[in-house]
C-alpha cells in the first residue's frame, strides 16, 4: 500500500515540532486475548488482522502521529519456534501493510522497527545478528515505510550492529535501548551509548520500555549529556514503561514479582502521562511517546497536555473534558468539585489494597 506525501520524522523534528508516538502493543493484545505471554511474538498481525488494525486505530485517534509496525520479535528464530505455519515474512510484510493503512487515515507516518536478536552472544554473533536484521530491513524497503526504527535493545553493541544495517537504507533512524539510568547491560552508560548510537548513524536516539517515566527522564538527560560533551547532535525520543516501578532493579520491571500478569495496581494514571509529557518536553525531548502498559487514553493524555505546543488537541479529546472539566454537569456536587485540574494534580491515588506493600522485593 503507497503512502501520501507528508513531512518526514526528521522534517518534523528539525522544526522542533513535537512528535507524539504511539502506546505498547504486545502486551495489550495479550491481555486481549491475541498474544501468548514468554514468547511474546507477533503472529496476532497475520492470525487477527483486525485486532492489530483497531488498536492502531486508537492510538492514531489519541493523538499519535507515527504508526509503529508490530514487528516486534518478529525475527526467523522467534517466531518459527512457537508457530510452525507462519513465517516471520509474513509477519513483517502485514505488519506494514496494517501501519500503513491505518497511518494514510490521518496521515501520519510509519516506523518499522527492529528489536534485540536471540543469536547476541557479544562480538562474535555479529555477522549472524546482521544477518536477522537484513532480512527484515529488506521487507520495510519493499514496503516503503517512512523511517526505522532499532528499539528494545539491552546491549549497545547489538543495538549498532542493528544501526549500521538499518542506515544502508538511506531511510532516518531512530535507536532506543531498554535500560536505566545504570547503563545497558554490559554497564555502558547511557552517555556513552548514546553516543555509540549517534557515530553509527543513527539521527534520533533514547529509550524506551523497561523502566518507568521517571527512570527514562534520568537516562535520555544522560544520553544529552554525552552527546552534548562529545560535540554530536541527534534528536532524543523516550517511550517509557507505563508502570511505577522504582522499586525494579536494572533489570527493569521483569525483577518485580508482580510481572507480567499483577502490574495493574502500578499503572500511570493519565494525569501521571500529562506530568511525563511536560517534563519530557522541558527536558528538550521532541519525541514523547509511550511502550508496555500505554493505552490509548494514555497517549492522548500527552497529545493534551503538549496541545499549546502542537496547535490542537486529537479527535478522541472530543470526549474528554480537560483536567476533568466534563465532570462539571454532574449532578453529583462532589463530582462536580472535582471538574478542576487542582484537583486531579494533586490527588495522591491509593490503591484499595490495604493488605499490600507500596513496594515489592525485586527477585532478580
Amino acid at each position: 500500500m503507497a503512502s501520501i506525501n507528508r513531512k518526514g520524522i526528521l522534517e518534523r523534528l528539525d522544526a522542533g515540532e513535537v512528535v507524539v508516538g504511539d502506546g505498547g502493543y504486545i502486551m495489550q493484545l495479550e491481555r486481549r486475548g491475541y498474544v501468548k505471554a514468554g514468547p511474546w511474538t507477533p503472529e496476532v498481525v497475520v492470525e487477527h488482522p483486525e485486532a492489530v488494525r483497531q488498536l492502531h486505530r486508537e492510538f492514531l485517534r489519541a493523538g499519535a502521529d507515527v504508526m509503529q509496525t508490530l514487528t516486534f520479535y518478529s525475527s526467523a528464530l522467534d517466531i518459527g519456534s512457537e508457530v510452525s505455519n507462519i513465517t516471520c515474512q509474513q509477519i513483517n510484510e502485514m505488519a506494514c501493510d496494517i501501519a500503513r493503512e491505518v497511518a494514510n487515515e490521518r496521515g501520519v507516518l510509519v516506523s518499522a522497527g527492529v528489536s534485540q536478536t536471540p543469536v547476541y552472544k557479544g562480538r562474535s554473533s555479529e555477522s549472524e545478528v546482521k544477518a536477522i536484521i537484513k532480512k527484515q530491513l529488506e521487507v520495510f524497503l519493499r514496503k516503503d515505510v517512512d523511517f526505522l526504527m532499532a528499539e528494545y535493545f539491552a546491549h549497545v553493541e547489538e543495538a549498532v550492529w542493528a544501526v549500521e544495517v538499518l542506515v544502508t537504507s538511506g531511510k532516518p533512524v531512530a535507536a532506543t535501548l531498554c535500560m536505566s539510568p545504570s547503563g545497558d547491560k554490559d554497564r555502558v552508560s547511557p552517555a556513552e551509548c548514546a553516543i555509540r548510537l549517534v557515530r553509527a548513524g543513527a539521527k534520533i536516539v533514547g529509550v524506551n520500555c523497561h523502566v518507568d517515566p521517571t527512570q527514562c527522564l534520568q537516562t535520555v538527560k544522560q544520553m544529552r549529556e554525552g552527546l552534548d560533551a562529545a560535540g554530536l547532535q541527534a534528536h532524543l525520543m523516550i517511550q517509557p514503561l507505563c508502570f511505577h516501578c522504582p522499586d525494579c532493579t536494572s533489570e527493569g520491571y521483569l525483577s518485580l514479582p508482580e510481572a507480567p500478569f499483577a502490574l495493574e495496581s502500578r499503572v500511570l494514571n493519565r494525569w501521571d502521562v500529562q506530568k511525563y509529557a511536560r517534563e519530557a518536553y522541558k527536558a528538550g525531548i521532541r519525541y514523547i511517546g509511550g511502550c508496555c502498559g500505554f493505552e490509548p487514553y494514555h497517549i492522548r493524555a500527552i497529545a493534551e497536555e503538549l496541545a499549546p505546543e502542537r496547535g490542537f488537541l486529537p479527535p478522541a479529546s472530543q470526549k474528554h473534558g480537560l483536567w476533568g472539566s466534563a465532570l462539571d454537569v454532574s449532578e453529583r456536587p462532589y463530582l462536580r468539585a472535582r471538574a478542576s485540574r487542582s484537583h486531579w494534580d494533586n490527588l495522591k491515588p491509593a490503591s484499595g489494597r490495604p493488605l499490600c506493600p507500596s513496594l515489592s522485593i525485586p527477585d532478580v
